[in-house]
This record gives C-alpha cells, structure tokens and sequence, in this order.
C-alpha cells in the first residue's frame, strides 16, 4: 500500500492543507465531546459535587493523553520525515515501536494509579466532600489507560502517511460509543460518575480495536508486527526527542491543572466546578487550533525530509492566516453566546453566573492563540527538539505557573481567571521568537542545495 504522495508533493497548499487538517479538526472535536460528555451528563444530575470531581479528574486523564502523544507526535514527526526521505522499512520500525510501547506505557500507568490512589488523590486537591466520587471516577478510569494511549498514539500516527480521514473516523467510533453509554450508565443506572468513567474507557477500547484492525488489514504501509518492533537507529531516541516536548505540553496542562484547583478550592467548590465547564467549554476553540497544528504536521515533515523549502514555507504561512481567521471567528460567537454555551453544561444559576464570567475571560486571546499551535507543530515536524521543548513546557508551566502565583497574590480570584490567556499572549510572542531563529537555518539549508 502506498502512502498519499500526491496530498505531500504536488497537491496546492491550501488543498493539501484543508484534505489532512479538516479531518484533524474534526477528530480534535471529537475528542472535545470526550472531554465534555462527561461533564454535560454529570451536570444533568444537578449534583456540583459531581461535576467537581470530573474537573478534579482532568489531570489524571490529561497524563493519559500525554503518553499517547509523546508516541503519537514523535512517531509522526519521525514517520513523515522518512517517508520524505523514502525511507519505508524505517517508517515501520518506529509504528512498530509506538504500538508496543502504548501498550506497556498504558500497563504501567493503570497497575500504578491503583497502587498509589490514596497519594494521587491528595495531589490532585480533593475535599472531604468530592474524595469518594473522584476515587470512583479514576479507580474505573485507570482500566482505560491502555487503549486510551494506544487510540491517542495512532489517531496521529496514522496522519504520517496521509490518512487524516481514517483517524478522524477512528476517534469518532469512539465518541459515539461513549455518547450512547454515558447517558445509559450515568443517568439510566444512576451509576453518577463510575458510569461516565466506565463509558469513557468502553469508547477508548472501540476506538483502539478499529486502528488495531486497519493496521493489521495489509491496507496500511505501516507496521505493528512484532519483528519490525526496535529501538536501535534512532528509532527510540527519535521518537523521544520529539515526543517528549509534545507530551511535556500536556503533562505540565496536568501540572497547571493541579495547581488551579488548588487555588480554586480555597474559594469553594462552586468556583472550581464554574472553572472546569469554562474550560471544557472553551476547549472546542483551542482543540479547532490544536487540529490545524496536528493537521500539517506532516506535511510540514515530509517537505522537510525532502527537502521542499519553498512548499515548507508555503504551509507554514497558509496555516497562520487560516489560524488567525478561524480564532477571531470563534471568539466573536464565544463571547456573544457564552451564558448559553455555559448553561447548555449545568442547571446551576450561581455555576453559570461564574463559568460565564470565566468562559469570556478565557477567550480574550481567542484570535491569536492558534499561531502558537502552529509554530508548536511547525517545529515538532521539523524534529527541533530544544525550540519545540522551550515551546511545549511555557503555555503550562514556565509562563503559567509563576503567573497564578503572582495574579491570585495581587488580584485574587480575578487574577486566577485571569492567569491563562494573559499566558497564552505571553506565548504566543515566544512562539514568534523560537520560530523566528529557526527559520534562518531553513534558509541556509535552502542556500546549501
């Protein structure tokens, strides 16, 4: 089977990039309707408590998510690459790694939750009132872990070769089969929230067996075969090098996430329920950027392992402008609808009037937020480990982080709510800056051919 070597060499940019990242959008929403299912299922039994544990729960998740991607973006940026460079048997070695590696990364994270439960539930901040259901919640969640990183891994990895729209429908079995369950088990049984943690690992499972199929079908140029599995010649190096950036992102969205609900709590438990609907509900405007960035990555891989600069940078562009646009389109109807768009998640007057407040904080950077998604991408697919890891840990961690600390001290509350999208501004500027000095040693490349 041959990869789509039209879509990567001769097709015009803007098609190239609308046919692998409209179906990466698409698969980012689906994973939105993951991450919100939950919550808008749990809200429909009245219960803050409830939805208070499912917020208190996003890191655990997000550390799942992690692993798939630092397997998934490595294996991608090394897969497009090679394929750039018409290395096929190179570009199943590193499938075959990324398969096997999902597997016991995801082994290992579900027997260690378990054993250490009690320790990861006072880490992630939980009161006397939400400890019992944030336990159920992550002791059922736990079992999930090896088909959510295996399902995370190759809905990327499966873009490397120019299937953005088999992944997409990938991650959609998996959705609609947690939208069917969550509803059943939540509110039919009265299951509350180990009825959504079950639904969402059912989901993971159908969406893992459906890439398992594909890539076992002899439809598919990569492998999972057992004697193409290495880690010798950079497979295991190369895949870390990149993966390890890209998944810092998402560990540190962990780290962020512990670190604001414990301010949050120290305001009460309705604050920090308002704060996880606005940031679930603000998540469909950074997961339509985050799908854009994943969508060219490849593109961006395969034009540099072949060495096509001026496509390269024809990508690069396209994808800015495309970013601008769909933020500024997007902030405008977030904060026109944003009292709806928060009370379409939880019947609760005092939850909405907080989480309206918080979506429309959030949304400040909303038009310009997508150029750091790009650059993040930009700079994976051309396997820049040091920018791309600066990048990775700043949105979270380096920027994020000493702000709060310093808002909640000066501002209080407001200042929290405040925190990420002055970040994000603050990032988008280092992004610029990280770029910037990369794309000079593409001109010297292009001027050495």
């Amino acid at each position: 089977m041959q990869y789509d070597k039209e879509l990567f060499e001769t097709m015009s940019i803007p098609k190239a990039v609308a046919k692998n990242s409209i179906p990466a959008i698409i698969s980012m929403m689906v994973v939105f309707i993951y991450n919100i299912a939950d919550t808008f299922f749990i809200g429909q039994t009245g219960d803050e408590l409830q939805v208070a544990a499912i917020t208190l729960s996003m890191p655990v998740f997000s550390l799942f998510i992690a692993a798939g991607v630092l397997l998934g973006i490595g294996g991608t940026s090394m897969i497009s690459r090679a394929l750039g460079e018409k290395r096929v048997e190179y570009a199943k070695h590193v499938s075959s790694f990324a398969f096997y590696a999902s597997i016991i990364i995801g082994l290992v994270l579900m027997v260690t939750f378990w054993v250490f439960m009690p320790t990861l539930l006072n880490i992630i901040g939980v009161s006397a009132d939400t400890v019992d259901y944030t336990r159920d919640y992550l002791t059922y969640l736990a079992i999930g872990a090896p088909f959510i990183i295996l399902s995370q891994t190759f809905s990327n990895i499966i873009r490397s070769e120019g299937k953005s729209t088999l992944a997409m429908k990938g991650m959609m079995l998996g959705t609609i089969t947690n939208i069917i369950l969550d509803p059943i088990l939540i509110l039919g049984f009265d299951m509350g929230v180990s009825g959504a943690a079950i639904a969402t690992v059912i989901g993971n499972m159908f969406g893992a067996a459906f890439f398992i199929f594909y890539l076992v079908s002899g439809k598919s140029i990569l492998s999972v075969k057992p004697k193409d599995f290495m880690i010798k010649n950079g497979v295991l190096v190369g895949v870390l090098a990149i993966g390890i950036p890209a998944s810092l992102n998402n560990l540190m969205l962990s780290v962020a996430n512990i670190f604001l609900n414990n301010f949050l709590m120290s305001y009460g438990d309705i604050q920090l329920a308002a704060m996880g609907v606005a940031i679930r509900a603000n998540l469909i405007m950074i997961f339509v950027q985050i799908g854009l960035g994943q969508g060219i990555q490849p593109l961006v891989g395969y034009s540099y392992g072949a060495k096509h600069f001026d496509r390269l940078r024809g990508i690069i562009k396209f994808s800015i402008i495309t970013a601008v646009i769909l933020g500024s389109i997007l902030t405008a109807i977030y904060w026109v609808f944003a009292d709806a768009i928060v009370q379409s998640f939880i019947d609760s007057p005092v939850v909405i009037d907080y989480g309206t407040t918080m979506l429309r904080a959030l949304i400040i950077s909303g038009p310009i937020v997508g150029v750091m998604f790009i650059f993040i991408n930009v700079l994976q697919g051309l396997g820049k480990v040091i920018p791309s890891l600066i990048l990775s840990i700043s949105r979270h961690g380096l920027v994020f982080i000493p702000l709060l600390y310093i808002l909640d001290y000066t501002v209080g509350l407001n200042g929290i709510i405040y925190t990420q999208p002055v970040t994000d501004i603050l990032t988008v500027i280092i992004s610029i800056i990280l770029y910037t000095v990369v794309s000079r040693g593409l001109v010297e490349q292009k001027a050495m051919r």
